[in-house]
């Protein structure tokens, strides 16, 4: 695998970054539609009080075309019981995965997202998604991961082991959770 070096910028804040460059009017226009409500310096997006992140993931969902979506909710319950719940994929579809998270408190950069897969204890698969830059914000908002196929044949069927991670340029990391899925023949 190849290693890419890239240092990530350094951090600013939101207040930081309204106060600069005041002077021009389109600038300063252009800062107000991409930041939205977080524009108004001092008047800070918080969606909960009590945590800190500044990205609070809510929800995995596996998109499967022609059935509905398999959710694993992110926020309520142990994360360490996920994995004991495994999705069941019939072999061959074509699915994707869907995150939804909310941005709080500070802009967050090179969000990306990392996904680790292991049978049988080896890993048999490793994706990282690089998922954007967002400004804080009380909408919910989502990432899709491309269209994949699942595995097919009798040696791709068994159990599935997931270790995802939510972190960003800064190497903060949002989320940390495991989760299973089961591959067969049918749903």
């Amino acid at each position: 695998e190849e290693k890419i070096v890239y240092k990530a910028p350094p951090e600013k804040t939101l207040t930081e970054i309204m106060q600069q460059d005041q002077e021009d009017e389109s600038l300063r226009k252009y800062k107000e539609t991409l930041l939205g409500e977080s524009s108004n310096i001092g008047a800070a997006v918080i969606i909960d009080h009590n945590d800190d992140r500044r990205v609070l993931v809510r929800q995995l969902a596996l998109v499967a075309e022609g059935r509905d979506d398999m959710l694993l909710n992110l926020v309520e319950g142990d994360l360490e019981k996920l994995k004991e719940n495994p999705f069941t994929i019939k072999e061959g579809i074509t699915y994707k995965i869907r995150i939804d998270f909310q941005v709080q408190r500070e802009i967050v950069t090179g969000l990306k997202y990392v996904q680790r897969t292991y049978r049988k204890g080896l890993q048999v698969d490793k994706m990282t998604h690089m998922v954007g830059s967002y400004a804080p914000m009380e909408l919910m908002q989502s990432y899709s991961t491309p269209f994949e196929d699942a595995p097919a044949g009798m040696l791709a069927r068994g159990h599935y082991n997931v270790k995802s991670l939510f972190t960003d340029d800064d190497e903060n990391e949002h989320l940390k959770w495991d989760w299973s899925f089961d591959i067969k023949k049918d749903w």
